[in-house]
């Protein structure tokens, strides 16, 4: 089965990786570079729907001029 889990903006990778553990650290995951397969699912999860929380408030402060 092939992925297709590619960027939108490759350019963005570094930056979206800093901003993964920012927001790991942030809410408490101890997310490390490399192996996390001792993390639980809810554990990561809760990194990927904060950052697209996180996302969608910028988003919408921008939109709304501020």
């Amino acid at each position: 089965m092939s992925s297709n889990n590619r960027k939108a903006v490759p350019e963005a990778k570094a930056a979206l990786d800093r901003f993964k553990y920012e927001v790991a650290s942030e809410i408490g995951v101890p997310l490390k570079q490399g192996y996390n397969g001792d993390l639980t699912s809810y554990q990561n999860g809760s990194v990927g729907g904060y950052m697209v929380k996180k996302m969608i408030e910028r988003q919408e402060q921008e939109m709304a001029g501020k």
